[in-house]
């Protein structure tokens, strides 16, 4: 079932159950208006001179008009006699068995509304121009013909139920108006929509129209199509940058594989070199493609966080720097305060050892490296050449490496995954001069669990 033929069906049952409603109130309201006019006639005639339903005197009151009055016995004789029949409910009331009934009767195609009261034997009442007393216990009933107001509650039935049935249509072409007057506007964006998943133009943007319902959906749709644009932009430039690096090992691979194919021609000296050169090569290429697969483990997966003792991951990831750091002389000095933050431990660990290996990196010979984790921030200071001012707004780029580092190995992709994590974990990463050793300072500022307490 489409969602227009919902709405029509919705609407149509709610206008249809309105008119059915005030068409059944208007009926009975009606009927009971006229019901109550004839009871009203019967109760005051009971009031009247032959009536013994009020608290006047026999004789007080006024005959009303078109109301018949009968006298019916205990016995079940009645006088006058008239045409409407003596059954067992005036013979309950006669014999006492029954107070004051109202009833409509039906008597050879004709409708009677019928008030039967109950009088005690010796009861005086106005028969004709003298008073009589009844001597036995009897029924006093007064009628009406009520047969013209029934075919007009009839007529007025006939009439309703016409109303109804042409509100039920009415409600039905409102609903098919009303569904296309809402849904118009959807189908415009619903047409647009698919339009963009044939062409996959995600670069396509709505035209947002009104600050309504629509106007929001437009929104959000343009906000889905910017970042889906925008990821696809990031995709085709981290292929076309990953590419453009692993070109250059490529190419240095297969020059030196080409070279080996002449092994015997070249010196011990100049075979080592080029076993050398080869194998720094696979390295780098290892080191490429595990950075490509960190990034895009980053953006695609989500994984399952727990508090974590950044003070200990730290001093974990400094230990074994200290290994590497030993082979250039470099010391490495840690000041650490307890710190805990919510986080991926392995996607932290990362982001820490890329912040200290790259320190190590441009630190000079017999340098020295100092971390300092204090109030949920990192730093980590160097010696080194540090970063021209110019160059710091693109250090977190990836593939984006300084004049001065294109010839020291790496892929560019270290600080970038530092960037990520520290996005991913709410916190942010800055570069700046260190004011103690002269070189980097990068700072990697995370919230800390106690600081969202």
């Amino acid at each position: 079932m489409t969602f227009r033929l919902r709405l029509i069906i919705t609407t149509t049952v709610a206008v249809a159950f309105a008119v059915l409603l005030a068409c059944t109130a208007s009926f009975f309201s009606t009927r009971n208006a006229v019901l109550r006019s004839v009871d009203e006639s019967l109760y005051a005639a009971a009031r009247g001179p032959h009536g013994n339903a009020g608290e006047g005197r026999p004789g007080e009151g006024e005959s009303v008009a078109g109301v018949s009055f009968q006298i019916v016995l205990a016995s079940g004789a009645a006088f006058p006699d008239a045409d409407l029949p003596v059954d067992a409910t005036v013979l309950k009331v006669a014999n006492q068995k029954s107070g004051t009934t109202l009833r409509t009767i039906y008597v050879k195609g004709n409708a009677y509304r019928e008030l039967l009261v109950p009088i005690r034997a010796g009861t005086t009442l106005q028969c004709g121009t003298q008073p009589c007393v009844i001597p036995t216990n009897a029924a006093q009933v007064f009628s009406v013909n009520i047969t013209g107001q029934q075919h007009q509650l009839h007529v007025l039935e006939y009439t309703l139920l016409v109303l109804a049935l042409l509100g039920v249509i009415l409600a039905v072409m409102l609903g098919y108006l009303a569904a296309t007057a809402a849904l118009g506007p959807l189908e415009d964006v619903t047409n647009e929509i698919e339009g963009v998943a044939e062409t996959t133009n995600v670069a396509h943007r709505l035209v947002e129209g009104r600050n309504d319902e629509l106007g929001r959906l437009r929104r959000v749709f343009n906000q889905l199509l910017a970042s889906v644009d925008q990821s696809q932009r990031l995709q085709r430039q981290l292929v076309l940058d990953a590419s453009h690096e692993l070109r250059t090992p490529l190419t240095s691979l297969r020059t030196n594989a080409q070279v080996l194919a002449h092994a015997d021609r070249l010196t011990n000296d100049e075979l080592q070199q080029i076993t050398t050169d080869m194998v720094a090569q696979v390295d780098e290429l290892a080191a490429l493609i595990t950075d490509l697969g960190e990034l895009a483990r980053g953006e695609g997966i989500d994984g399952t966080t727990e508090p974590l003792r950044w003070d200990d991951l730290v001093d974990e990831v400094v230990d074994v720097a200290r290994t590497h750091a030993r082979t250039r002389g470099v010391t490495i000095e840690a000041t650490l305060s307890p710190t805990t933050v919510e986080g991926r431990r392995d996607r932290l660990t990362r982001a820490v050892n890329n912040l200290i290996t790259n320190a190590i990196k441009f630190s000079p010979e017999n340098g020295s490296v100092v971390i300092t984790l204090d109030g949920g921030t990192l730093t980590v200071e160097d010696n080194g050449p540090g970063v021209a001012v110019e160059d710091r707004p693109f250090v977190f780029d990836r593939f984006w490496r300084s004049a001065r580092s294109r010839g020291l190995p790496g892929s560019g992709l270290g600080l970038a995954i530092v960037s990520q994590v520290a996005e991913e974990m709410g916190g942010t990463v800055t570069v700046d001069s260190s004011p103690n050793l002269g070189g980097a300072l990068f700072a990697l500022t995370l919230p800390t669990i106690d600081e969202e307490n």
